[in-house]
């Protein structure tokens, strides 16, 4: 595919600095209202630390130890309301100074900054790539023998190696705006390692719309790195989660378009789990559809999520697109699945994540 650029995402590909947060310096905190400026500052007036106020910027500067920055920011956050906190701008800088230009760029809301006290590991897990992909099969709906594809999974290492599941990592790359950093790597790791253990069927790669500005740029890194690793495109497939995807359609389709050009295929995650999934369907038409896990869990005990279940899947093999069920917990499951068309199975009755993926046949079996 011919590609109009030549440099990959800044964005993506830089990482925020840390807070230096050693000795003595001020917190600069500017209010959105003037009922919430009255309110810190007679919360500071009772706490007894040491403030200045600038009333016509709605500006409090409080001097505190850099040590003491998350603890204090915590509880100026547990003072305001939610939507006061976020509105609150707020920057720490050491020593005595006044903030100049080139700090203006590192004002952040106030609920920014308590994330950042708490991202440091975030970042050096990034920046030392202290990230890694562990692969949960895919296998054939009628032959669970039969292993169809790889789902890489994010996951993070400790410096002692010990494994960071991904809820923690995405619920603060959220918060700390880093989800973009960490969506790359992400996607970086799960074709480098696919390639290092030798996986020679395809991999279905998560990706987070909303951590993608421009596909030409920020998606230039993950097409690069595949193409150099000598992985058929054929064999890389795209997940996007229906319950988390970008409200600006015209943004997701460019995203898809560029995935397919490149050669990839698509599959809409988590059918299910959110309110538009007819919408996407048509949309975005995808080469896979992957049934949440909610929506499996307990089907053949359930005539409400049978019945949902059986209409997605007559509307699949209607538009000749591959299905995949998630979740799979119990033989009953599996077995409900199966009567209903579903092309491929995953879950823990069929193998757990892990790295390298079991490389002889799945320990669950299934057939009539």
């Amino acid at each position: 595919m011919t590609q109009s650029v030549s440099k990959p995402c800044e964005r993506c590909q830089s990482l925020p600095e840390k807070l230096e947060l050693e000795g003595m310096g001020r917190l600069f905190l500017w209010l959105p209202l003037g009922h919430s400026f009255g309110k810190l500052v007679r919360v500071l007036g009772d706490s007894g630390r040491q403030f200045q106020v600038t009333p016509e910027a709605q500006c409090v500067a409080v001097r505190l130890e850099g040590a003491h920055l998350g603890a204090f920011v915590a509880d100026v956050v547990g003072s305001l309301t939610g939507e006061e906190a976020r509105a609150t701008r707020a920057l720490f800088l050491q020593g005595e100074g006044e903030p100049g230009l080139v700090d203006f760029p590192r004002v952040g809301s106030l609920t920014q900054l308590l994330t950042m006290t708490r991202a440091g590991w975030l970042v050096d897990m990034l920046a030392e790539k202290r990230v890694t992909s562990h692969y949960q099969p895919i296998v054939h709906a009628k032959d669970t023998r039969q292993v169809y594809a790889y789902e890489a999974l994010l996951r993070g290492l400790e410096r002692d190696g010990s494994l960071v599941f991904p809820g923690k990592m995405l619920t603060l790359a959220r918060d700390a705006d880093m989800l973009f950093q960490l969506d790359l790597a992400a996607r970086l790791s799960a074709v480098r390692e696919a390639a290092r253990l030798g996986l020679k069927v395809p991999i279905f790669i998560n990706f987070t719309p909303t951590a993608i500005y421009d596909p030409a740029f920020c998606l230039r890194s993950t097409v690069s790195a595949i193409s150099e690793l000598g992985i058929p495109p054929s064999h890389v497939v795209f997940e996007i989660i229906e319950s988390d995807h970008t409200p600006d359609a015209n943004h997701l389709k460019s995203l898809i378009a560029y995935y397919r050009q490149a050669g990839f295929r698509v599959a809409l995650d988590d059918l299910g789990a959110g309110f538009s999934s007819l919408n996407l369907i048509h949309q975005l038409r995808p080469d896979i559809m992957k049934l949440d896990m909610e929506l499996i869990r307990g089907i053949h005990q359930d005539p409400y999520k049978a019945s949902i279940t059986e209409k997605l899947l007559e509307l699949a093999q209607k538009l000749g697109i591959l299905t995949v069920a998630e979740g799979i917990e119990t033989p009953e499951e599996l077995r409900w699945v199966r009567s209903h068309g579903v092309d491929f199975v995953q879950g823990y009755l069929i193998a757990k994540p892990a790295s390298p993926p079991k490389s002889d046949t799945p320990h669950f079996t299934f057939t009539d």
